[in-house]
């Protein structure tokens, strides 16, 4: 059973950080591409960034570029996104997918929410 676990989510200023991490199990988590997903309030799903199986390939929505971070670790089957320069806009539930344009298995989401 496919299984992705999010977490590191939290209230944070506006200019803060934060690192989301899910844990994987349940498949070979290196021959799957991931990505993150996000959900504002009251608004529909985001794709935000996602990577290639390897690690190698990154890509972004444009308004997180030059603040996200994607990553992978294979060994512990562990991905990652690094969000800097955190804004009030950034707010949102944030999903672990399986996929990099047409997505599988999702997370549960860890909320982030941005605000002074």
């Amino acid at each position: 059973e496919v299984q992705l676990v999010e977490s590191g989510g939290g209230l944070v200023q506006p200019g803060g950080s934060l690192r989301l991490s899910c844990v994987a199990s349940g498949f070979t988590f290196s021959s799957s591409a991931m990505s993150w997903v996000r959900q504002a309030p009251g608004k529909g799903f985001e794709w935000v960034s996602n990577i290639g199986g390897s690690g190698e390939s990154t890509t972004y929505v444009d308004f997180v570029k030059g603040r996200f971070t994607i990553s992978r670790d294979n060994a512990k089957s562990m991905l990652y996104l690094q969000m800097n320069s955190l804004q009030p806009e950034d707010t949102a539930v944030y999903y672990c997918v399986m996929g990099w344009d047409t997505f599988g298995s999702w997370g549960h989401g860890t909320q982030v929410t941005v605000s002074s």
